[in-house]
Parts: C-alpha cells; sequence; structure tokens
C-alpha cells in the first residue's frame, strides 16, 4: 500500500465540537485501561495480517517506495497511552519489518510534545510528525494563539534537526514554511502543520460525528471527499500509488480515513490482501474505489436520483445537509453492510476448513 492509515486508540485529551467521530474523547481510570486495552489486543494480529512487503510500485521513478504509515488516535502521546500502546507498537513494527519497516508518521496535536517525548518518538522509528490542530476548533488554538503555538513547535523541532515540510495551499505567511527550513533531505525527519480551515485541510468539515451533531459541517453534494487525500479513491490498488485503508483500534479496517458505516473486514481474523481481493468484487466497492460514491447503487436499483435522495439528512442544528458520504452510509446501511458480513462469513468459513484440514 502507499498508505496506512491506523488509528490505534480512542483515547484523547480533548473533545473537539468538530470531530468527525464521537469516540475520540477524554478517558479515565478503568474506562482508559479498557479502551487503550482494545488497541493492546488487537495490534499483534493486526501486524501478522499486513504484508510482509509493504512497499508500494512508484510508476514516475521505476522504483519500489516504503508505504507511509501513519499512526493516530485519538491522542497517542498522552499518558495511559504512550507508553502502553503506542511505544510497543512502534517496537512491534520494528521486529517484524526490520529494515523493510515502513515510513513512520505520527499524527497529534502536538501540545503533549516534549522534548523527551520527541526523542523517544525519533528513537523508535517516528520519521513524520503531522501537528494537526491548526485551527479555530481546537480548545487553546483559536484565532493568534494559534500562530504562538506553531513558534513554539518550531523551537523544539529545529533542536532535534526535525525539519518542516508543508501540504501545500497556506494563505497566511505565518504558516508558510520559512525559506530557510526548506533544504530538506530524503532521509530527514519532517514535520507539518495542518487542521480544519480551508487553506490547510477539510475547511468543509465531514458530515460525520460532533462536526454533525454541531452543526458545522458546510460540505455539499459537490463536495466528494471521496475522490480526495484519504478517501476512497483508489484504494484498491494495493502495490501502486493511491492504495491507502483505514484501521481503527479493533482491526476493522475501511476504504477511507472517514470510514464507512460497515467496515470491510477485520484484520485480527485475516490477511489484508484476502479481504481486499474478496470486496473488490462487489461493484459498489468499486464505485469506491473509483471515487464516484454516487454510482455505488446502480447494480442494486439505486440510480443517481435515489443515490441524491439517500444523500440528505438533518444535522443537529435541524439543518438540511446533503453530500454523498450520507448517500455512501445509507447504500451500506441498507444493502452493501449484509453484502460485505456474507462475504465475510464465506472467507471465515473456508479459512476454518483450510485450517482444519492442515
Amino acid at each position: 500500500m502507499q498508505s496506512l492509515y491506523w488509528v490505534l486508540t480512542w483515547a484523547c485529551h480533548r473533545k473537539c465540537k468538530h470531530c468527525y467521530d464521537d469516540r475520540f474523547r477524554p478517558y479515565v481510570r478503568d474506562a482508559l485501561t479498557e479502551v487503550v486495552g482494545e488497541g493492546q489486543k488487537a495490534y499483534e494480529k493486526v501486524l501478522a495480517n499486513l504484508p510482509d512487503d509493504l512497499s508500494w510500485f512508484n510508476s514516475e521513478t521505476g522504483e519500489r517506495e516504503p508505504t507511509h504509515l501513519i499512526l493516530a488516535g485519538g491522542e497517542l502521546l498522552i499518558d495511559g497511552v504512550r507508553e502502553e500502546l503506542f511505544y510497543p507498537v512502534l517496537e512491534a513494527l520494528k521486529k517484524k519489518y526490520g529494515q523493510r519497516t515502513p515510513k513512520i508518521s505520527i499524527q497529534t496535536t502536538g501540545d503533549i510534545l516534549t522534548p523527551e517525548i520527541l526523542d523517544n518518538c525519533l528513537s523508535r522509528g517516528v520519521s513524520s510528525f503531522g501537528i494537526a490542530s491548526i485551527d479555530d476548533y481546537h480548545v487553546g488554538m483559536k484565532g493568534e494563539k494559534k500562530f504562538k503555538f506553531v513558534q513554539n513547535i518550531r523551537a523544539l523541532m529545529a533542536s532535534r534537526n526535525v525539519k518542516e515540510v508543508s501540504l501545500g495551499a497556506e494563505k497566511d505567511e505565518r504558516l508558510k514554511v520559512p525559506d530557510e527550513a526548506t533544504d530538506v533531505k530524503p532521509d530527514d525527519a519532517t514535520f507539518l502543520f495542518f487542521g480544519a480551515q480551508p487553506d490547510l485541510w477539510i475547511g468543509e468539515l465531514w458530515p460525520r460525528g460532533r462536526a454533525f451533531t454541531n452543526g458545522l459541517s458546510n460540505a455539499d453534494y459537490k463536495t466528494n471527499f471521496c475522490a480526495r487525500w484519504s478517501g476512497g479513491k483508489d484504494f484498491l490498488k494495493f502495490g501502486q500509488a493511491g492504495s491507502e485503508i483505514s484501521i481503527e483500534p479493533n482491526g476493522n479496517i475501511f476504504p477511507c480515513c472517514l470510514k464507512t458505516k460497515k467496515p470491510l473486514g477485520n484484520l485480527t481474523e485475516e490477511p489484508l490482501i484476502d479481504i481486499l481481493e474478496s470486496v473488490a468484487t462487489l461493484p459498489a466497492i468499486q464505485a469506491i474505489n473509483d471515487g464516484t460514491p454516487n454510482k455505488m447503487g446502480v447494480e442494486s436499483g439505486w440510480d443517481a436520483k435515489t443515490f441524491r435522495l439517500k444523500s440528505t439528512k438533518l444535522d443537529g442544528k435541524g439543518r438540511s445537509v446533503e453530500n454523498m458520504c450520507l448517500g455512501c452510509d445509507s447504500y451500506f446501511e441498507d444493502i452493501l453492510g449484509d453484502q460485505l458480513a456474507e462475504l465475510r462469513a464465506q472467507r471465515l468459513t473456508k479459512k476454518s476448513t483450510l485450517e482444519s484440514v492442515s
């Protein structure tokens, strides 16, 4: 795969009003132990069912390149998660892949980051840091406060020679990479800033989770998240450019970062390639892979008009929101979820039969 997006835990020190999943929130005492335990229980099996070779072929260079493995939460750097789950996963990755270890990135709000934690991440193989809190939705980041935070992070990263890179499209000069920081070599550790604002990432906000409940999503029917970065487009092209899947703490996998209403399968049960090859037989999954979710129901009698009607819901403020992600949700709930469950049952039956014979 070109990219894997692996959410290790739902635990976070924040409960942001724009978050795309209600499960990302603070957990304390026994609840924290339980939610972190979900990831602890699953990660070794998940790793066992990932391919031994995760590299992908870059047709532009003619070379195979390492997968970009993005580890995220929640917040991986908080107490109760960092030592208990995040660092063990990094060690397990090194043990499985050795010199073939993917390029490891983490997503973090950055406000937990200290020199000691940064050193521990670097020594365990983290080579890229996505500081994902640069917007007005994160507490303490509204208005000018985010720019002071940006300068503090830049100073910390410079102390460890971690180089700044950019997603591009930043309009505010204070968010653009300084000219003196542009000399980045292939083996350099890097960091970048992004957030939920128009010039940094998803300005419209996904129609999901607390963003939907709080009436914050401005995505309309023309906003096709499926065809964007971390959307479903090309997710089936494993071993090629564009291929990416998302993994939840319990091992469930999805074709996009936002996640569909039902998983494609679970990596604690089966190898990734087996799951992808199986679900690829469904026309609706092919439509997601093409970045055209509005066509996913054609084989089941959902014409363009029907899909669009199913793509409208009232948000928490009573507004009528129309977006293809909502239509995708409806199709998974009404039809595709049952088809995926049937395929999963067939795969597991076959797997059990083969294991009993051997």
